[in-house]
């Protein structure tokens, strides 16, 4: 249920509905626009039953929600949120590009990959430093290690960090190092480790699952934004269909779904969802095209040589070439980049 309260409401009108809501065992979520403030009753509605909530004063009209995720969802937050990372802001107007290598493999190979992104013009660095692997004996990555090279990565030059956890016990180790914890695929449903990264308050790159809907994947990130961090980043990934042409299909259709859905900036990444290194720069341009708020793209030395997707990687001229020629369909989409 969400409470839209009339354009001239006074503070006092706002606070009597909000006391109401909380004085029932129900829970209030304010959100103040540029022209009216929405009320969120995110608990049991029945509560609120003999309440009368919709003749209070200020109160313009009560709108049920019939969606399971409340709190990520564009009812209770008509305006898109931008999700604030040091100092470079995820969301309307901006195209934040993350790069880097899928795996963070040695020092030498992260370092030189930062400066060559840095240079190119991305604003994240993304590395692996905890891999889920199809196969137990494929490479699982350095661990603390690799948060350290990371650490030292964004020191030198001043790029902001993400990584991958897989466990409350990654989490943990991560956020004394990076700026974003990211949620892969893999784990879009691990509940537990979804109400953990909501616990830290470091904002949280979630990925689609392999086979969810929009709706599961807003449901995660519902479990993330009841914990209290509403700083939730959405990652298209490509979904898993019958077609082998590519590693996945990506959803395109995603971005402007979630836009219409939900509240939280959308983002794109080409590199998982086609396994194709050819791919890559088409469907990033489609990207932008259909409203994404950034790309993820890997970028590696020596693609033949990486020990995790080198066949979607990109190299540091590729990467280059591909910054210059998003530039005008950035330019297209109103979003500096």
């Amino acid at each position: 249920m969400i409470i839209i309260m009339k354009p001239n409401a006074s503070q006092e009108a706002v606070q009597k509905v909000t006391h109401m809501i909380e004085s029932r065992g129900l829970q209030a979520h304010l959100s103040k626009g540029s022209q009216v403030t929405i009320v969120g009753v995110v608990g049991d509605k029945t509560k609120l039953a003999d309440s009368n909530i919709e003749i209070s004063e200020g109160v313009d009209k009560v709108v049920a929600v019939t969606e399971s995720y409340k709190l990520v969802n564009k009812k209770f937050h008509p305006e898109d949120s931008v999700v604030l990372v040091g100092n470079t802001h995820i969301g309307p107007g901006i195209m934040t590009v993350m790069a880097g290598p899928c795996a963070v493999e040695s020092r030498e190979q992260l370092m030189e990959t930062a400066y060559a992104v840095k240079k190119a013009g991305a604003s994240f660095l993304r590395g692996g430093a905890y891999k889920p692997r199809t196969s137990p004996y494929s490479f699982q990555g350095l661990e603390e290690e690799g948060l350290k090279y990371m650490k030292e990565a964004r020191e030198a030059t001043g790029l902001h960090i993400i990584c991958e956890v897989t466990s409350a016990h990654a989490i943990e180790a991560a956020s004394k190092y990076v700026d974003m914890l990211q949620i892969g695929a893999r784990n879009m449903q691990n509940f537990e480790l979804l109400k953990e990264a909501g616990k830290t308050g470091i904002p949280v790159l979630l990925k689609r699952g392999l086979c969810a809907t929009i709706d599961e994947w807003l449901n995660a990130a519902e479990y993330i934004i009841s914990e209290g961090n509403p700083n939730i980043v959405l990652c298209e990934r490509g979904i898993r269909t019958y077609e082998t042409s590519t590693r996945n299909t990506l959803d395109i259709s995603a971005v402007p779904v979630i836009r219409q859905k939900s509240h939280l900036p959308v983002i794109v990444d080409p590199s998982h969802a086609t396994g194709v290194r050819a791919y890559v720069e088409p469907l990033a341009k489609a990207a932008i095209a259909a409203g994404a708020d950034g790309l993820m793209i890997e970028v590696h030395p020596c693609p033949k040589q990486a020990l995790s997707d080198g066949p979607q990687s990109l190299t540091f001229g590729d990467f280059e070439a591909l910054m210059k020629n998003l530039k005008p369909y950035c330019d297209l989409a109103g979003r500096s980049c």
